[in-house]
């Protein structure tokens, strides 16, 4: 296992179409919601305890082995929200497209041919991240640490929120993101025994119609 593939992987410059999305930031802002460090915090513990904790059990499960169509499939039934859908899908698919570019494996291409659409994003970054001969822990901080490092660096641009403020806060959610690492990565351990049904299926309300809400607007910064 590499470490260093880890930081690849997790680096913002990796060129996985992250930094088009705001995981849900940019409707919250408009919403008002969003505006403050201490507002984003609040956002981003909910997300990591819903949406993250999802994404990091279907990201480990993945590098853990399990059937991608499943994990695909578990992931769809986990996210109500047709643009969140769609949304997951086409980072899936620029996330594949840099994976097998940096790790190429015939696991990738299999399922890249597969979904020649996109595979939802956290099952493809499992993959990933397996390509890359890392493990299921480190697919799941992956995932857990996107679904608020997305957001958060949103924030600053949608606000002009002090980034050392954004910072501060990624920084004091820190042991919240172990534990739902944690509890990720024990689920997808269950999963060869149980099935899917074994995964998180937390759900964010407000992050769903949000996301719905967003889709329609004429002009927007960011594509979700």
């Amino acid at each position: 296992m590499s470490r260093a593939a880890l930081l690849v992987l997790a680096d913002g410059r990796f060129p996985a179409g992250g930094h088009a999305h705001s995981g849900g930031a940019e409707a919250a802002v408009k919403a008002g919601r969003i505006t403050s460090a201490a507002d984003l915090e609040d956002f981003c513990r909910g997300r990591v305890h819903t949406a993250g904790l999802v994404a990091a059990a279907l990201a480990a499960a993945a590098a853990l082995g399990a059937d991608p169509r499943e994990l695909d499939a578990a992931a769809d039934a986990r996210t109500p929200s047709p643009a969140l859908r769609a949304a997951a899908r086409r980072l899936g698919r620029q996330l594949m497209r840099a994976a097998r570019a940096t790790w190429p494996s015939g696991e990738l291409d299999l399922v890249a041919r597969h979904f020649p659409k996109g595979a939802h994003q956290p099952v493809v970054l499992g993959l990933a991240a397996r390509s890359a001969g890392l493990g299921p822990e480190d697919a799941a901080y992956c995932a857990a640490y996107e679904s608020v490092g997305g957001p958060a660096t949103a924030t600053v641009r949608l606000l002009s929120l002090d980034p050392f403020e954004a910072t501060g806060v990624l920084a004091r959610l820190a042991p919240e993101l172990d534990r739902v690492v944690d509890t990720a990565v024990a689920a997808a351990r269950r999963v060869a025994a149980e099935g899917t049904d074994a995964l998180p299926a937390a759900s964010g309300p407000l992050l769903e119609t949000g996301a719905e809400w967003h889709a329609g607007w004429p002009v927007r910064l960011f594509a979700s």
